[in-house]
């Protein structure tokens, strides 16, 4: 009987070599699955506290909203200060969102330049036009109503509402990404505030790759830093 000779080659792989890019690339596939899975997970179940916390919102008395919104207006006053020569946007309230419209007028009076967002093209980040109460509206995106003219600015401190928000810093919105790449987009020097109810408060939202956390959260029970104070 012949005897094997022996040497120092390694083992060789259960799969030939020659198809070990193919067994790479099934792992890579497998991963990218489980992620998308992942995702998909997510989503869903921020769809689904979106329509609860919508819900609960919508559902409070509207003489309490207005108090809550008074409360809102008075934290942001706390932690802005001057406003005097800066450029503040804020949003047009919808669906029971906090209404701040007096709350920047009189941030108009005292010299600030208030700003409303509007959508250009789907899919891309907000633009800011300047804008204060008397001044034409026309419906834009959704039919929000969005500064006729106005000039194009960009906000020193930029208001998001929130229809969530979690220990993090990270909000929830209606699931259009249209703050998260407005965020990403922005000057690091613009101060991005949540504002929201503090009902509306959640653990976390699961944040993903495109969740950009808030440099404040607002609401009727006070100022939120993060990182947390």
């Amino acid at each position: 009987m012949m005897e094997a000779d022996h040497d120092d080659t390694p083992r060789a792989f259960a799969s030939s070599a020659c198809f070990m890019h193919e067994a790479e690339g099934s792992e890579l596939d497998a991963a990218a699955a489980r992620e998308k899975g992942r995702r998909a997970e997510i989503m869903a179940w921020r769809k689904g506290e979106r329509t609860r916390l919508i819900e609960e919102r919508l559902a409070m008395p509207a003489d309490l909203r207005a108090q809550k919104a008074r409360a809102i207006a008075d934290h942001l006053d706390q932690c802005m200060g001057d406003p005097a020569g800066k450029i503040i946007s804020f949003y047009w309230p919808l669906r029971g969102e906090p209404n701040l419209r007096d709350w920047a007028e009189a941030l108009a009076a005292r010299g600030a330049i208030t700003a409303l967002p509007l959508v250009v093209e789907p899919k891309t980040p907000l633009v800011f036009r300047s804008w204060r109460q008397g001044e034409p509206l026309v419906k834009g995106f959704w039919n929000i109503p969005v500064p006729e003219g106005g000039q194009k600015v960009v906000p020193d401190i930029c208001l998001a509402p929130v229809v969530g928000h979690d220990a993090r810093g990270f909000r929830l919105g209606y699931g259009g990404g249209y703050f998260d790449r407005t965020l990403a987009s922005l000057p690091t020097s613009v101060i991005a505030l949540g504002v929201g109810y503090a009902e509306a408060a959640i653990h976390t939202i699961h944040p993903l790759a495109h969740d950009i956390s808030l440099d404040a959260i607002i609401t009727d029970q006070g100022v939120r830093r993060y990182p947390a104070d």
